[in-house]
């Protein structure tokens, strides 16, 4: 390759978003800002570069070969983050021990994972979510997930579903059917792929009464309404599967005082790619998109891990995925006010600039020329460059 052709390229993975795409990219983030400060979440930035035995802590090894890696001069090892829960963890259980609790933090950032790449997938994504700490109640849940339908109403996007699982549901019938913990993490495995026939012939090999295999072989087909959970209930022959659908049951109950239910349907085979989640998990899915929107749970164990044991729930939009669904639903990209060109003749330089500056004063947004023009190239430009209308100072 010649070398002026490769310092042209972008690493694998990565894109460029030209001005129409980056306006409309911030407008979204800034619209999610403003929900996430009106609920009363406070916003907060941590480093790209995090250590990476800080990003594995927990369960978080199984993660590591899709990490971007890199040294320090101390020859540790530094890792760009991959998800944004862990660090802020991190930060929670470091800087904001003695903050009131519950605490409600948000965030916008560029995340970084080794993928596939593809439409709506890539190495280097941005991401905007909150995570709410201290609260054990289904309360905290169901606001998390109201936020979350409504962080994706305000970005512009009508139609979309909302499936909602619990872990403690799987777990708990894979308890009552005494499944070693390496066969349980082979059928969840199985299920996070979406691959029935895998989870099938897994169940087959166990032997178990045909009820057992059975119950099993339905947990991903526990998809819908309602009524799903009075399918599950009968299902549910131990405590801790039962509990975790009574948390569904009332997560679902407030979530009607919200007025967002219309959205909902339940998915108890559902199982997340990460291995922190103890609780309510969801993923949130649009018509024209193969893949979630937006996702998030309970992970009430991670807090511990750093030292500080409380109870949290959140969850993650993915910005590029929103714009790409409004894109394939032809719905009305966010775009930037342009509002006004301002041309001039020769002797009307200064003039045009004391004017520009009064019109941004007022909270237009105005292009000033930068030479003199006739009245035609000013219009020429002003249709050109896509702004609303012109003033020219003949």
């Amino acid at each position: 390759m010649e070398k002026n052709q490769m310092v042209l390229e972008i690493p694998y993975g990565t894109r460029d978003f030209l001005p129409k795409e980056a306006a409309a990219k911030r407008l979204v983030e800034q619209k999610l800002a403003g929900l996430f400060a009106a609920w009363g979440y406070e916003e907060v930035v941590t480093p790209t570069v995090e250590y990476l035995d800080t990003l594995t802590m927990g369960n978080g090894r199984a993660l590591e070969p899709h990490m971007f890696k890199l040294f320090d001069r101390g020859n540790r090892t530094l890792a760009l983050h991959h998800e944004m829960t862990t660090p802020i963890a991190r930060l929670a259980a470091s800087r904001l021990k003695e903050a009131a609790m519950p605490l409600k933090l948000s965030y916008i950032s560029s995340v970084f994972r080794y993928e596939q790449t593809q439409t709506g997938r890539q190495c280097e994504f941005y991401q905007a979510g909150v995570e709410l700490m201290g609260q054990a109640a289904a309360t905290a849940d169901a606001e998390v997930l109201a936020l979350a339908m409504e962080g994706l109403q305000t970005a512009g996007l009508k139609e979309f579903s909302l499936c909602l699982g619990q872990v403690e549901f799987v777990a708990g019938i894979m308890e009552q059917n005494g499944l070693s913990e390496e066969m349980q993490e082979n059928l969840k495995s199985a299920m996070e792929r979406h691959d029935i026939v895998g989870l099938e012939e897994l169940v087959d090999s166990l032997k178990l009464q045909k009820s057992a295999a059975d119950g099993l072989k339905e947990i991903p087909l526990l998809h819908g309404d309602e009524a799903v959970l009075q399918r599950a209930y009968a299902m549910a022959l131990n405590e801790r599967s039962r509990r975790a659908l009574d948390n569904l049951s009332e997560i679902y109950r407030l979530l009607k005082s919200y007025g967002l239910v219309s959205h909902v349907t339940f998915d108890l085979g559902m199982i997340r790619d990460f291995n922190y989640y103890t609780g309510m998990v969801f993923e949130a899915y649009t018509p024209g998109l193969g893949f979630p929107l937006c996702g998030g749970g309970r992970y009430d164990h991670m807090l511990s891990d750093f030292g500080m044991a409380c109870p949290a729930t959140g969850f993650a939009v993915g910005i590029e995925r929103v714009l790409l669904a409004m894109e394939r639903q032809k719905l009305k990209e966010p775009t930037a006010a342009k509002d006004i060109y301002l041309g001039y003749a020769p002797q009307n330089m200064e003039e045009a600039i004391q004017k520009a500056m009064e019109l941004r004063r007022q909270g237009k947004v105005v292009e000033l020329a930068l030479a003199a023009q006739s009245e035609a190239e000013a219009e020429t430009a002003q249709r050109e460059k896509g702004y609303d209308r012109l003033e020219y100072l003949a």
